[in-house]
């Protein structure tokens, strides 16, 4: 535990200007980003004596061991760089908002040529047009269900649409009159585009008018005597009428505003967010946050407004945003949004009226969500403290193993040999630490091998870091020892030797108080296997020099716990909370080799030689396969013929010509019962005219199963 008098700048030091300030602990990684009016204030607040500050200051200050600032112009900017540093540090002790799922928007693609209607989660993209979020996808899909009468938009995939054009024949939503069918030319790309903004007006709020317009051609229908056109009018009427009161209305000047409550109490907060558009609540959703610090209601509402709008522009911001509490000062965020939304945004309390009922509404939900999360994470901490400790009892460890990595090898029979290394921390995924590892060493198919290259690999990187911030030097002992014959890795030379090439899941950041790569060794190390691989495990650690680390490993036959120089496994009741801890462990590990392990197959099934040419992208491969056909009629054209294609000059021809030559096949394929030369087309492994890769079929059928 430092003293924060140790690393306290002198007050004449600290600029009395705006500006971003952080704290950085013993290894130079950043706990914790704030801003301020004024640097010089708001540090001295940190280094005032320990037993004035919140317990959770204290512990973030005393964890630190430096800190550093960075002066700006204006508050606004000293909001904009607090943000960005945030997302990119992720600060231990900064608040940080859990949200509780991955909510599902209803999207319309318009920066396709025919504008597709679907459900979509994650990222926003730029060209499609989001509405929601919404609580569930069924919820979406019945409401698009209803707007498709009216709105015949495409809903269909792009390998559904292009079926569809090959053959002529549209799919089901188009016989029943459901989707206008475009993929075989009923509308064209300019109405179909129309339709779809149709669609997204009338799910911006803008009802009225197309409601009015279907009244009025339904009675013009009926007065002459078109029955049947009247009565299809009155039942899209209908659909739009049901559609519309799936979302209530709670605002009756048809208000854009997005509604933030907070309940909180000392160690949690809950955010509930209400998106109202066109006076409808269109969307609704929640995170959970810890308080790791002394922060006010103001403060937590400021962190929501920049999680919800730190990456949104135009409409996505709205006109209107109401919170329980204005953060303090509100002006710098106020411009922060206006900026955002590009035009002025309203940022207040509601006193009275529709807005302040709604807003109590939005509480309640804020308190109740908070309630059913401190309910189940109370079974859910219970449950795992129980795990870790029985863990810890099974395998005679000295404390619960609250980091615990697991490790696995997956390959197809020796082919594409990869390793996973997944990290639970407290009993939870940390998907942010999971890596990933090619087995180059040697090849085939050796699984205690490739274990103990892995372990080598992994640990040996540990070493490094450890080297880098100075917490280990060369014959320091057992916690720095090398191998016989290695040597100390320092500098750039702690990612050579076989270890440069290392796949990473997640960024690869660098030590300048960014998360690094493999810095934080586990308590237990598991791996996927019996005694051979627990034996090879254990046998790189002892070469490194590490002896503070646990190994077992967990053998899927009969879910037995094998731990080094022990003749027999440790057996857990079937019942145990420790045994099923182990197996979640143990199967996200395997999950997560085999879908790299799946990945790098279908890249290699879909290489090319023209992978192979320096300097040519998708965009000519794909015009050199259109214009030939194939490979094989490229492979037999002549550098003035390759030259025809566009955006291929003379040099490239020759370099295109000589890679193609280098990877010309030794003989022509034989067929051994009639003795005839094969002459099939190479398989257009660029992924052809359509863009669309070929594969080389099943390889699971062909070669045998998956480890």
């Amino acid at each position: 535990m430092a003293d924060p008098s140790s690393y306290r700048p002198r007050p004449g030091d600290i600029p009395d200007t705006p500006g971003v300030y952080r704290f950085r602990d013993e290894h130079r990684r950043v706990i914790y980003v704030g801003k301020a009016k004024s640097l010089r204030q708001r540090l001295a607040n940190y280094f005032q004596d320990l037993a004035n500050l919140h317990p959770r200051t204290r512990t973030m200050v005393t964890t630190a061991a430096s800190v550093e600032w960075t002066v700006v112009s204006t508050e606004v900017e000293a909001l904009q760089l607090e943000y960005s540093w945030i997302k990119e540090y992720d600060p231990r002790f900064n608040v940080k908002y859990r949200d509780d799922k991955s909510y599902p928007y209803l999207a319309v693609t318009m920066n396709e040529e025919f504008p597709r209607v679907q459900v979509m989660r994650g990222h926003k993209k730029k060209g499609v047009r989001y509405f929601g979020p919404y609580a569930h996808a069924w919820a979406i899909r019945d409401t698009v269900d209803l707007m498709l009468r009216v709105f015949p938009v495409r809903t269909c995939s792009a390998g559904v649409f292009k079926n569809a054009s090959r053959t002529g024949r549209p799919c089901l939503l188009g016989y029943i009159g459901k989707c206008s069918a475009p993929c075989v030319g009923r509308i064209s790309p300019e109405d179909h585009r129309e339709l779809a903004e149709e669609f997204c007006d009338f799910m911006a709020g803008r009802t009225g008018t197309y409601l009015r317009r279907l009244e009025r051609q339904m009675m013009e229908a009926a007065e002459e005597m078109e029955y049947e056109r009247a009565a299809r009018l009155r039942d899209d009427v209908g659909a739009l009428k049901k559609a519309m009161e799936k979302n209530a209305v709670v605002l009756a000047d048809a208000t854009d505003a997005d509604l933030i409550a907070v309940a909180e109490d000392e160690l949690e907060a809950a955010v509930q967010i209400f998106h109202v558009r066109g006076g409808r609540v269109r969307g609704q959703r929640g995170w959970v946050t810890d308080k790791v610090e002394e922060v006010t209601t103001g403060a937590l509402v400021e962190h929501a407004l920049q999680q919800l709008y730190g990456e949104e522009t135009g409409d996505a911001v709205p006109k209107e945003v109401l919170v329980p509490a204005l953060p303090e000062p509100v002006d710098p965020v106020q411009e922060w949004l206006t900026a955002r939304r590009g035009s002025s945004v309203s940022l207040r309390i509601p006193q009275r009226g529709d807005k302040k009922a709604l807003m109590e509404t939005v509480q309640r939900n804020a308190q109740q969500s908070l309630a059913l999360h401190k309910t189940k994470r109370a079974s859910d901490l219970t449950t795992r403290s129980r795990a870790l400790e029985e863990i810890a009892e099974a395998l005679d460890l000295d404390s619960a193993p609250l980091r615990i990595e697991c490790y696995d090898i997956s390959h197809l029979q020796g082919d594409d040999v990869v390793a996973s290394m997944v990290v639970f921390e407290d009993g939870l995924q940390r998907k942010s630490e999971y890596r990933r590892f090619q087995i180059k060493g040697f090849a085939g198919q050796d699984d205690v091998r490739s274990m103990h290259e892995v372990i080598t690999r992994r640990f040996r990187r540990y070493l490094a870091e450890k080297e880098k911030t100075g917490e280990w030097t060369e014959g320091s002992g057992a916690d720095g020892a090398l191998a016989d014959g290695d040597t100390a890795l320092t500098g750039p030379d702690a990612i050579t030797r076989g270890l440069e090439e290392d796949v990473v899941d997640g960024s690869l950041k660098d030590d300048d108080g960014r998360p690094k790569k493999f810095a934080y060794p586990p308590q237990l190390v598991v791996v996927d296997g019996g005694r051979p691989q627990v034996a090879a495990a254990r046998r790189a650690l002892d070469e490194l020099g590490i002896d503070d680390i646990a190994v077992c490993g967990l053998a899927k036959r009969l879910e037995e716990v094998w731990v080094p120089d022990e003749e027999d496994p440790v057996v857990l009741p079937r019942t145990s909370e420790g045994l099923y801890l182990l197996q979640r462990v143990r199967d996200e590990a395997h999950r997560f080799a085999i879908t790299y392990q799946r990945t790098k197959r279908a890249k290699r099934f879909r290489s090319s030689p023209l992978d192979d040419v320096p300097g040519l992208g998708e965009t000519r491969k794909q015009a050199l396969i259109k214009h030939f056909g194939s490979v094989k009629k490229l492979r037999s054209a002549t550098i003035e013929q390759i030259q025809e294609v566009p955006g291929i000059g003379r040099k490239t021809a020759e370099t295109i010509a000589v890679a193609l030559l280098r990877a010309a096949p030794a003989a022509p394929a034989v067929n051994t019962a009639t003795g005839e030369i094969i002459e099939d087309e190479e398989p257009d492994t660029t992924g052809g005219s359509s863009g669309e890769p070929v594969t080389a079929g099943a390889p699971d059928e062909r070669r045998g199963q998956e480890t």
